[in-house]
């Protein structure tokens, strides 16, 4: 009988295992291509696609396979700003951004100041007054002046690193959106070109994405609250005549007298930022009427607007915001592949 083997429990590159700052996730957008390069967009649930398998290797090529498929609701973002990068001692730095006039209401619910005056006592504003004269003096701006403008920006291409857009989501089931950031790809010519045609306007999945992508997919997991070492690492239970069952044997030496990191301790599960790669696009579609069930998704409800079909799972739960990106590192998973979505499976 060949002897027990238990390597060590729990990947230690997820330490430290604690709840996530906040529930939207931020995601940078690498690549070269003369577009937007990352997106937000709302879990809904998941389904079952039919298509033909493609990929020659698999024993059911060019045969219909029923495939597990996740829904998310990809509603379009609302430009409401462009933000410019400049290079600092280390890393980049924010110069300024240029908002947009058509503000949606909904925003001051998440920025509860916005294009507001913050209301200062004396001796805090003349610190920032001095503060933002030595600022504006770098960049040949007097105090009196507005904020910055696309024109200021154009002026000062030369000491700009790159741009972003600033956005928020629009989402059908509650009020108060979601912001981050849109990485632009191309050279800074290009990234000023297009901050300035969709600065107020709304970004799409299209503007983004097409279907057979390979995306990053980043999510903060469903939370599992306090849970101890067997369920958190999995652990071995002790057999029932043992003192307790649900416990790890030994903590630790007694010299030195102390508990290592690493030793399977109970605490925080889930809720924890976690980044999935090479997830497939498989459809983009408007047409909800194939994807909706009549009753609508568990925890949900009905998807009104634009959606897209992502092979396999992604973490969290219903209604949580997720990141997209293109893949960093695309490699082509093997098994089945599908070429086209053939007919969606709805589970009523």
């Amino acid at each position: 009988m060949s002897e027990f083997n238990a390597p060590r429990r729990g990947a230690l590159s997820f330490y430290p295992r604690v709840r996530a700052k906040k529930e939207t996730p931020s995601i940078k957008g690498y690549g070269t291509e003369n577009k937007p390069l990352n997106f937000l967009a709302y879990k809904v649930g998941m389904v079952q696609a039919l298509g033909k398998n493609v990929h020659k290797a698999s024993p059911s090529f060019n045969h219909e396979v029923v495939v597990p498929a996740t829904v998310i609701e990809c509603a379009p973002l609302k430009v409401f700003g462009v933000r410019a990068y400049e290079k600092a001692e280390i890393g980049f730095i924010a110069l300024s951004d240029v908002i947009a006039q058509n503000i949606d209401k909904d925003l001051k619910r998440k920025i509860l100041n916005f294009g507001e005056k913050s209301q200062k006592n004396s001796s805090t504003e003349k610190k920032a007054s001095s503060e933002k004269s030595g600022a504006d003096k770098k960049h040949g701006k007097s105090i009196e002046e507005e904020t910055y403008t696309i024109s200021d920006f154009e002026k000062e291409l030369k000491d700009i690193e790159y741009f972003t857009l600033l956005v928020h989501t629009q989402p059908e089931f509650k009020k108060t959106p979601e912001i981050t950031e849109i990485f632009l790809g191309g050279t800074k010519e290009q990234q000023l070109a297009i901050a300035k045609e969709k600065l107020g306007k709304e970004l799409t999945i299209e503007d983004v994405f097409k279907e057979g992508d390979l995306l990053d997919v980043k999510a903060v997991t469903k939370g599992k609250g306090f849970q101890g070492p067997v369920k958190r690492f999995g652990v071995r239970t002790f057999r029932p005549k043992h003192k307790k069952q649900r416990v790890v044997g030994s903590i630790g030496p007694w010299h030195p007298a102390t508990v290592m990191f690493t030793v399977a301790r109970a605490g925080q599960m889930g809720y924890q930022n976690r980044t999935e790669v090479n997830k497939k696009i498989i459809k983009i579609s408007k047409n909800t009427s194939e994807v909706n069930p009549k009753a609508g998704f568990k925890n949900y409800g009905l998807v009104k607007g634009n959606y897209a079909l992502i092979f396999g799972s992604l973490p969290g739960p219903a209604k949580r915001c997720i990141a997209l990106r293109k893949s960093l590192r695309p490699v082509q998973k093997v098994g089945v592949q599908l070429a086209t979505v053939e007919r969606i499976i709805i589970n009523q």
